[in-house]
């Protein structure tokens, strides 16, 4: 449940993000900044996890190219999951 609830809200976070690109939000200039800033440097921590832990991001059960997506937006929400279902399958 923990890692759906956080991931929904991460893509919220995004979606919101994505939308001050196209249309003036009803809050701070600086607010909106902050927020793509936020976004960005996620998305650059969640491209160093896809490279460190690529052997647990390879366990998911789809495409590797899904599951890289899916750790690029996500990260450890994505990849964590999957690696603790692979050591209690040991």
């Amino acid at each position: 449940m923990f890692y759906a609830v956080n991931k929904l809200a991460l893509l919220a976070f995004y979606l919101v993000v994505l939308a001050s690109f196209a249309v003036a939000l009803p809050v701070a200039p600086e607010v909106v900044y902050w927020a793509r800033v936020i976004a960005a440097v996620l998305l650059v921590a969640h491209a160093a996890e896809v490279l460190v832990f690529f052997g647990k991001v390879k366990l998911y059960k789809g495409p590797v190219a899904v599951s890289v997506l899916l750790t690029l937006l996500f990260g450890f929400l994505h990849w964590k999951p999957l690696a603790d279902a692979a050591a209690r399958g040991r």
